[in-house]
C-alpha cells in the first residue's frame, strides 16, 4: 500500500480510543507500559474496522496533546505498530493504517463469516436466520409459474413490478393505512431503501438523527455518504424513546432526515408504543425533518399476548398527509436474508423522485425475487412462513438467555418480546475487546461501539437469536472463555482450540 486514502483527526481518535474501558488491574496483575496501552487500542480499532485501512493517522504531537500524554508515548507505539504491521510510514507523508499480510481486511460492518468458516466459529454477528423451508422453495418455484410473461418484456421495472407493488399496498390498506400503489417503491433490500432516501434528502454534510444504540450497518451507510450523525439516547432497558431528548434535538440540530426502529429496536428490541409514535411525528412534523421508520422487524414478535393484543399502529399511520413519514420495509428479518427485497411507502411525489434517480445506481430489483415475494403475500404462504421464523427465533432467544445467565451470571440484559437481538452490558468489561478474544475461543461477537457514535457502548455486546440448542449453550461458554482471557488480558491460560461444531 503506497498511499493513505483517508485521514482520522486527532481529537476523533482520541474519542475513540478513550470509549475503550479498562478493567481495573486485579491482586498481582501489572498494567502495560503507556505506549504498549495505546498501540494495543490503535490496534484493536483497526481490527474492528472502526478506523478503517489506509487512514492517515494524526501527526506524533498532535495526538499527544489530544490524548494529554508525552510525544515519546505516541512516537513507541506507532515504532510498535510499525513492528506489528498494522502501521505503515514514508517520509513527508505521513503514517496510516494497515493490516499485516495474510490477514483479511476488517469490515465495518457486520457481514456474516464465509462458510468455510462455521466449522469452528460460532457466527453471532450475522442477525439472520436459515430460510424457513419449504416456504421458500415454493415461493420460488410460484415464482417460476408466473415469470414467462416477464421474460417477454425488457425486465427493467424502477419502481418495482406492478402486482407486486398493489400487493404491498394493499396489505398497508388492510391494516387501515389507505395507501395507493404509486406510493410503493421496491427496492433491493432494506439497505438499498435506506441508500437511495439518504442520497435523495441527505447530501454530505447534512445531519441525520439517529437511535444510540442504532443499527451498525445503516450508521456505516450514512457515515459513507458523508452525513453528520446526531446520536438521540434511546431510554433504560426497553421503554423504547427518550421523547424529551428527541424533541430537543429536532428543535435544536434541525437534522434534514431522522432513522428510527420502532419494532423491535436493532439492537435493544425495544417496542415503542403508539403515543411515542405519535409524538415523535409530531415533533419531526414541527421540525421539517423527515422520518425514516424501519419496519423490518415489525412482524417478528415472540410473544402471544402480543400477538393477541395487536401491535402497535405503523408509525405512517399517525402522518395521514405522508408529508413527513418514510417506511422501510423488507423480506430480509421476517423471512430470510437472502431474499432481497425490500420497499419503501412514501407519498407519491417522493416515490417518482427515488424512481428518478435510481436510474444511476441500480436500475431496478430482481425480477424473480420480486415474484416469489407476492407469491408469498398472495397465497397466504407469507403468514404461515413468519410464523414458523417467530417460533424458531422464540426458542433460540430462551436457550441463548438461559445459556448466557448461567455461564456470565454478571451480565445484564433485559428480554425483549420480539425481534432478533439481545442488547448486553458485559459485566464492566470492554466490548471490542472481548469481540477480539472471541476470535480466539471460537465465537464471533459485534461490539457495542459498531453500533453507536464515536465510541459510545464500549461496554456492551450484541447478540442475535441464531443459534439455539447446544450450539446455544457452546455459544454462552465460549463467550464466558472469552471474558476470562479479557480479565486477565489476554495473558490467562490459553483457550482451548474451538472444536469443530456443526449445528
Amino acid at each position: 500500500m503506497a498511499q493513505w486514502t483517508s485521514a482520522v483527526g486527532a481529537a476523533q481518535l482520541a474519542r475513540l480510543l478513550n470509549s475503550q474501558q479498562e478493567r481495573p488491574a486485579g491482586p498481582g496483575s501489572r498494567r502495560p507500559p503507556a505506549y504498549r496501552a495505546l498501540a494495543d487500542g490503535i490496534r484493536l480499532l483497526v481490527l474492528e474496522g472502526r478506523v478503517p485501512v489506509a487512514a492517515r493517522l494524526p501527526a506524533e504531537r498532535e495526538l499527544a496533546l489530544s490524548l494529554s500524554v508525552s510525544r515519546t508515548t505516541v512516537a513507541a507505539a506507532y515504532e510498535a505498530l510499525r513492528g506489528e504491521g498494522f502501521l505503515e510510514s514514508r517520509r513527508g507523508a505521513g503514517s496510516w493504517t494497515a493490516v499485516p499480510a495474510g490477514n483479511p481486511v476488517p469490515a465495518r460492518g457486520l457481514e456474516p463469516l464465509p462458510p468455510e468458516a462455521l466449522g469452528s466459529m460460532i457466527d453471532l454477528g450475522c442477525a439472520s436466520l436459515p430460510a424457513p423451508e419449504p416456504w421458500l422453495t415454493r415461493a420460488v418455484q410460484g415464482a417460476l409459474e408466473e415469470l414467462p410473461p416477464y421474460a417477454h418484456t425488457h425486465g427493467d421495472y424502477p419502481a418495482g413490478l406492478p402486482a407486486l407493488r398493489a400487493m404491498i399496498a394493499e396489505r398497508y390498506t388492510a391494516r387501515g393505512i389507505p395507501t395507493m400503489p404509486e406510493q410503493i417503491m421496491v427496492t433491493t433490500g432494506a439497505m438499498g431503501a435506506i441508500d437511495a432516501i439518504c442520497h435523495l434528502f441527505a447530501g454530505r454534510g447534512e445531519r441525520i438523527a439517529v437511535e444510540s444504540p442504532s443499527y451498525a450497518n445503516i450508521l456505516q451507510l450514512m457515515r459513507e455518504a458523508g452525513a453528520r450523525l446526531v446520536p438521540v439516547a434511546m431510554a433504560e432497558g426497553l421503554a423504547g424513546w427518550d421523547m424529551d431528548r428527541w424533541r430537543q434535538v429536532l428543535r435544536e440540530a434541525a437534522p434534514r432526515l431522522a432513522y428510527v426502529v420502532a419494532d423491535f429496536h436493532n439492537p435493544t428490541g425495544a417496542l415503542a408504543d403508539e403515543d411515542q409514535r405519535r409524538r415523535l411525528v409530531d415533533a419531526a412534523r414541527a421540525a421539517g425533518t423527515v422520518l425514516v421508520a424501519d419496519e423490518t422487524m415489525s412482524e417478528l414478535w415472540l410473544e402471544e399476548e402480543v400477538g393477541a393484543a395487536g401491535m402497535p399502529r405503523r408509525v405512517c399511520a399517525f402522518d395521514p398527509a405522508g408529508s413527513t413519514v418514510i417506511t422501510v420495509g423488507s423480506a430480509s428479518k421476517a423471512f430470510w436474508a437472502g431474499m432481497r427485497i425490500g420497499w419503501v411507502r412514501a407519498a407519491p411525489d417522493i416515490v417518482r423522485s427515488l424512481v428518478a434517480a435510481r436510474a444511476y445506481a441500480d436500475l431496478g430489483t430482481p425480477v424473480l425475487e420480486q415474484l416469489a415475494v407476492n407469491w408469498l403475500f398472495s397465497t397466504g404462504g407469507w403468514e404461515q412462513a413468519v410464523a414458523l421464523r417467530r417460533a424458531q427465533a422464540r426458542e433460540n432467544r430462551d436457550a441463548l438467555v438461559t445459556a448466557l445467565r448461567r455461564e456470565l451470571p454478571g451480565w445484564e440484559f433485559a428480554v425483549p418480546q420480539g425481534g432478533l437481538t439481545l442488547w448486553v452490558r458485559a459485566g464492566g468489561l470492554s466490548g471490542s475487546r472481548l469481540a477480539e478474544m472471541g476470535e480466539r475461543t471460537g465465537v464471533r461477537v459485534p461490539s457495542g461501539p459498531r453500533f453507536g457514535v464515536d465510541g459510545a457502548f464500549e461496554g456492551y455486546v450484541r447478540l442475535p437469536f441464531t443459534v439455539g440448542g447446544a450450539v446455544a449453550e457452546e455459544a454462552a461458554a465460549r463467550l464466558a472463555a472469552a471474558a476470562r482471557l479479557v480479565e486477565t488480558g489476554g495473558t490467562g491460560a490459553a483457550a482451548e482450540s474451538p472444536r469443530t461444531f456443526v449445528a
